[in-house]
């Protein structure tokens, strides 16, 4: 996999390869230092990120400007670690949707059109802005809407000499139980019974995707007024084959070649402690499962990082049954882990570098997916008319 980690903006890695983990840092904003003792004592609140270059960041860095000063630990207090994490793109606070999309999701697209499976997932504690940097805003869409634009553009551009079927689906996983979230009344659905739908543009599949939004389980927290509480996931199915035949050819005797792809947008539900989150009842057991479904996800990456990985239970979690081909399978896949740089959320930017540190690690082997179709007699009057079509067209062109 590839990696890549960054600061309050947005952040991402380098999709070129078989995957990819990425950390992205909030703001350090004034409503998160209030909510901390020691931010509230300095004016200046202390960050524990430092960007050192567009692939490198230190997590719990020394203050340069104390840096030769003896000090004294007292009780309760610790050493800071400065470690150095390296991951294939790290982009700070300043770094705008656009340059994550580009530096994570953009460079997948071709591949895909190619007939190359690829996932993108964003990874992090609750209210570090995954979902702001997947769905992002109206005035400041995330990754799926520029995804989706950037792909009907290479559609329309192939049209001449491509035929290409898109069509989607959209689900969420909340309490280990998955629902669609593009016909939440059928509450009998299973993932091969997932209601599939036919944009014709980016505006219907940002329609598709507000439904779906509305549809998704939300609650308030202490940590986050509009904590998601199910992972979402959104498959984007493309199939694609030559318009005309080529002579000489299997598709001009009567054999077509059909490249498929699936595009998976995955946001996970951020990991929260009770502690911080304050959740009792309903909220409680959200959170758990929740946590319950990152550790089986945790897991998987630990066995597939390993040396000699003999088991990977990807049964633990309806999670993780669902990115069984995305870690270890026929993918690319890149992964963004948000982050924050405030001092209240040390220990869940801490987990969340290791866990990405670590998705870095994974191998994945990538093929191209082609499906030979044979074609029935019964197709041919139908292939006659689409070429009869296709050549009126050329010749009012020419006139």
């Amino acid at each position: 996999m590839h990696s890549a980690a960054g600061g309050g903006g947005g952040g991402g890695p380098d999709a070129s390869g078989g995957g990819s983990g990425a950390a992205r840092r909030l703001p350090l904003l004034l409503a998160a230092a209030a909510a901390d003792c020691d931010l509230l004592a300095s004016s200046a609140p202390r960050r524990i990120v430092q960007v050192v270059d567009d692939r490198v960041l230190v997590f719990d860095p020394v203050d340069p400007s104390k840096r030769h000063a003896v000090r004294a630990y007292a009780h309760k207090t610790r050493r800071h670690k400065e470690i150095r994490y390296g991951f294939d793109r790290v982009l700070d606070e300043q770094c705008s949707q656009q340059d994550v999309f580009e530096g994570t999701t953009k460079p997948l697209i071709d591949g895909v059109l190619d007939g190359f499976n690829a996932t993108v997932f964003a990874y992090g504690a609750t209210g570090c802005g995954k979902t702001h940097t997947i769905t992002g805003t109206p005035t400041d869409p995330g990754i799926i809407f520029r995804t989706m634009e950037a792909l009907f553009d290479r559609i329309a551009a192939a049209k001449e000499d491509k035929i290409v079927e898109c069509s989607l689906s959209y689900l969420e996983v909340y309490n280990e139980t998955i629902r669609d979230l593009l016909n939440p009344d059928d509450t009998r659905v299973v993932v091969a019974g997932l209601s599939e739908h036919t944009p014709r543009d980016v505006r219907d599949v940002m329609a598709l995707l507000i439904m779906g939004n509305e549809n998704r389980t939300r609650a308030p927290t202490e940590a986050n007024a509009v904590s998601s509480r199910s992972h979402a996931v959104l498959q984007i199915h493309v199939r694609q084959r030559d318009r005309v035949p080529r002579s000489g050819t299997a598709a001009a005797v009567g054999t077509v070649s059909v490249r498929v792809a699936t595009l998976s947008i995955i946001d996970l539900a951020g990991s929260e402690r009770a502690s911080v989150t304050k959740n009792l009842g309903e909220r409680l057991l959200e959170g758990a499962n929740i946590n319950r479904s990152l550790l089986a996800l945790g897991n998987c990456i630990n066995a597939l990082c390993s040396d000699k990985p003999n088991h990977i239970p990807y049964r633990d979690s309806k999670l993780t049954r669902l990115l069984k081909y995305s870690l270890g399978g026929n993918c690319k896949v890149v992964m963004i882990a948000n982050i924050s740089p405030a001092l209240i959320h040390y220990e869940e930017t801490h987990n969340t570098l290791k866990y990405a540190n670590r998705a870095k690690n994974i191998k994945t082997k990538v093929e191209q997916n082609v499906i030979d179709v044979d074609l029935h007699v019964a197709q041919y009057p139908k292939i006659i008319l689409q070429l009869k079509t296709e050549i009126e067209a050329l010749k009012q062109e020419l006139a």
